[in-house]
C-alpha cells in the first residue's frame, strides 16, 4: 500500500498538465501521472522545511 496524495492546483514542469502531480510520502517522491516525470522531495531536518 502506497500513501500518495494528489497535489491539486499544481502543474507538471515537464509536460505542463495541471492536477496530475502525486506526492508519495513513503518514497519522498513527486510523480506526474501523465508523463511519468519524478522529483525527489528532500527535507532539511535541521530546519524542518523542504529544499
Amino acid at each position: 500500500m502506497t500513501l500518495a496524495h494528489l497535489l491539486e492546483g499544481l502543474r507538471c514542469a515537464s509536460c505542463g498538465t495541471p492536477n496530475t502531480l502525486w506526492l508519495d510520502l513513503t518514497r519522498a517522491l513527486v510523480e506526474c501521472r501523465e508523463c511519468g516525470q519524478t522529483a525527489l522531495n528532500v527535507i532539511d531536518t535541521d530546519e524542518g522545511r523542504s529544499l
